[in-house]
């Protein structure tokens, strides 16, 4: 019976250690040719890296992108699918010219790296109704993001719509 009860207690402890959160890497490459609804063919160069906390209820990230040959209006995350354009739903970086709506946003640079966390506070309700994404739904986006339908990308004065984009990934725990 005790034999039992130890092999029951160290069983628990593994299946505890197994089952335990960990933090997700997310990332992507960003180029013009993920553009949609048409490639945009640009010098620029971008990545965009994330990891999820392990409690799932913040993102850390880092977005780096140079070479635009536009001015840089604003970057976000959008849910779409590969090819498809979707709603924002998260403002990576922003201007005067286009806010963040919650504020929270860093400002954009012409290039360089910029660095933030995402919480439910940066969620805003996606533009196409027929998404059902409501603000503050981090879950819903981080569900998004480990679907593979979710996409950064970083648009110009020359390519209002966005100048390089790439498919969000789950790349490592």
């Amino acid at each position: 019976m005790k034999r039992l009860r130890i092999l029951i207690i160290v069983m628990a402890g593994l299946l505890a250690t197994a089952t335990a959160a960990q933090a997700d890497q997310i990332g992507t490459a960003l180029t013009g040719y993920e553009e949609t609804p048409a490639a945009v063919s640009t010098t620029a160069t971008g990545e965009f890296t994330g990891t999820i906390s392990d409690d799932g209820q913040s993102i850390d990230y880092r977005l780096r992108f140079a070479g635009l040959q536009g001015t840089v209006t604003q970057s976000h995350i959008h849910v779409g699918q590969l090819s498809i354009t979707g709603s924002i739903v998260i403002f990576l970086c922003q201007t005067a010219t286009n806010p963040d709506p919650t504020g929270l946003a860093p400002q954009c640079l012409q290039e360089g790296v910029v660095t933030g966390k995402i919480t439910a506070a940066n969620v805003i309700a996606g533009s196409t109704t027929t998404q059902q994404l409501a603000a503050g739904d981090f879950a819903a986006v981080v569900t998004a993001i480990r679907a593979g339908a979710t996409y950064a990308n970083v648009h110009s004065s020359l390519s209002p719509g966005g100048e390089i984009r790439g498919q969000i990934r789950t790349v490592g725990k």
